[in-house]
């Protein structure tokens, strides 16, 4: 069994976790009085509700068509090829590196996927004149509801964190993989052909997921925003629900998982489900889609509170809205610094299952081409070729890195809006409250895999787990 997202095995904490929580905590608060008095009031304009959606490049045909008969083979090779998970190249390809490695880089790099992304180039392709004159007669697209926002982009991107963390022992199924994949990119077409590049900047799933990402990357590629990390992010986003929403499922997914991973939700939680003998599996896989929308409306809700809290100390006169969606970009490098902590054994481990199915990307027993070592079924992985204390002090680090830099973002957005230095400090207490708040929860929630006994809520001994989640057999 390969690993997954949790630690592969126990390590022992070297300072027991409060001190790794309280420290956390400390050093994200020791930066903002860092930060604070260093600081001189700008005199910049209030901002103000920006144009926001994703940046569409020119269609660039050579690489879309490779792209796209790439992912049609990657398809045929669901359909066709083995149904094993590790025989087939289609849920490595996908789960790892397009859900999870590419997200990664994009947030280094900026944005670079587009020419490479087959679904873009499929909506670019649809998006064609001749045809809706031919079919609909006439040449405009359909109109996008104001009130539709992103919302398509919203539920995609649930949809398929609900595919990856909870049913995923059935879209890991190479056939489910490429009938998802195929029908989604039936769905992008017809969009694209009715609405135009509407669809692509605001529905189109990965064109939006990575669009997002690449603000915080340092490359712009040809979109707004300065060059340098998170030079994207001043831009800022569009105040609305939907646009909101997004950016919190892109945290919340993260969380989530972590969520998954612990102890705790696995034995005090799932264990104590009424009636968890009628429907095996199914029981908690409708709890745990709960649960996640529950936590994501729960999270909307306490951010959206400290955000209008801080918008009321500092007399901003705006709405909850306005001062949440100024903020957000604040949570952008948190998102990523979890996404990062919780997945970075996960890609390197597993992402060596690449290595050997590029030497039979289907699977068949009878494919003609034979490549040599490591492209072969020759090649084993290697999970255990870093320590587990490599993993935790790298997911320690980062965390409290991005946010730290999540508080630096905050600070210069509302001192933009601070029309005196007390009011301006004023409204920056409570979303560093916040800020702290989620530094703790995040390195309780990275840390709890690691843990060796959890105590049921029925008072029975001690149970001895090691979690692990997403397994690739």
């Amino acid at each position: 069994m390969i690993l997954a997202h949790a630690f592969g095995k126990r390590y022992d904490l070297p300072i027991p976790l409060y001190l790794f929580v309280i420290g956390g905590a400390v050093v994200v608060i020791a930066s903002f009085l860092l930060v604070v008095p260093r600081s001189k009031r700008a005199e910049e304009e209030r901002p103000t509700d920006p144009v926001d959606g994703t940046y569409v490049r020119g269609l660039q045909p050579i690489a879309g068509v490779l792209a796209t008969a790439f992912l049609g083979f990657l398809i045929w090779g669901g359909f066709a090829g083995s149904q094993e998970v590790a025989e087939n190249m289609i849920d490595t390809w996908f789960w790892i590196l397009v859900w999870i490695a590419m997200p990664l880089t994009v947030a280094v790099i900026g944005d670079w996927t587009q020419p490479v992304n087959p679904y873009a180039f499929l909506s670019k392709v649809a998006d064609s004149d001749r045809a809706r004159g031919a079919l609909l007669g006439t040449h405009e697209p359909l109109r996008w509801p104001d009130w539709l926002g992103w919302w398509p982009a919203v539920v995609l991107f649930f949809l398929a964190a609900c595919g990856e963390l909870i049913y995923n022992l059935d879209t890991t199924v190479p056939q489910t993989a490429a009938l998802i994949l195929l029908t989604y990119a039936v769905f992008t077409v017809l969009m694209s052909f009715l609405f135009g590049d509407t669809w692509l900047r605001k529905g189109e799933l990965f064109s939006v997921l990575f669009d997002t990402w690449g603000r915080l990357g340092y490359f712009r590629f040809g979109a707004p925003g300065r060059r340098g990390f998170a030079g994207g992010l001043e831009v800022g986003f569009a105040r609305q629900v939907s646009r909101a929403a997004f950016v919190l499922l892109m945290l919340l997914n993260v969380n989530f998982d972590g969520l998954l991973s612990t102890p705790q939700w696995q034995v005090d939680v799932l264990r104590n489900l009424p009636h968890p003998y009628d429907l095996p599996g199914a029981d908690q896989h409708y709890f745990n889609t709960l649960a996640f929308a529950g936590l994501a409306l729960s999270m909307a809700v306490i951010l959206v509170l400290f955000a209008t809290a801080s918008g009321f100390a500092g007399r901003h006169g705006e709405s909850s809205l306005a001062s949440f969606t100024g903020l957000l970009p604040s949570l952008i490098p948190i998102a990523f610094g979890y996404l990062f902590a919780h997945n970075l054994e996960y890609v390197l481990v597993n992402g060596q299952l690449m290595l050997p199915l590029i030497g039979n990307p289907p699977g068949l027993s009878n494919w003609p081409i034979h490549l040599f070592y490591p492209f072969n079924d020759s090649y084993e992985v290697d999970n255990s070729f870093l320590p587990s204390s490599f993993y935790w002090y790298a997911s320690l680090f980062i965390i409290v890195a991005v946010h730290v830099y999540a508080v630096v973002i905050a600070h210069r957005h509302l001192r933009r809006l601070g029309e005196t230095r007390s009011l301006e400090l004023r409204s920056e207490y409570p979303w560093l409250v916040a800020m702290v708040g989620y530094t703790c929860l995040s390195l309780w929630l990275l840390a709890q895999p690691l843990t060796e006994e959890t105590s049921t809520t029925s008072g029975a001994p001690p149970v001895h787990v090691v979690v692990q989640t997403h397994s690739w057999e």
